[in-house]
């Protein structure tokens, strides 16, 4: 969870409520939480803002 957060730029407990809402892609380990780095890779991709282009 520490470096899922640190890697994504928020804080824990913002992770621990996206978890919670299924907004990200996770893997249970017993009661451990992990993630993989390609998954989170592709959240960041469908979440990020394309520019306007100038016209």
């Amino acid at each position: 969870m520490n470096e899922a957060a640190e890697y994504l730029g928020v804080s824990k407990l913002t992770l621990y409520g996206w978890v919670s809402a299924r907004k990200l892609t996770f893997i249970k380990v017993g009661r451990l939480v992990k993630f993989k780095q390609d998954q989170l890779d592709k959240w960041i991709d469908l979440h990020t803002v394309k520019a306007r282009v100038a016209v």
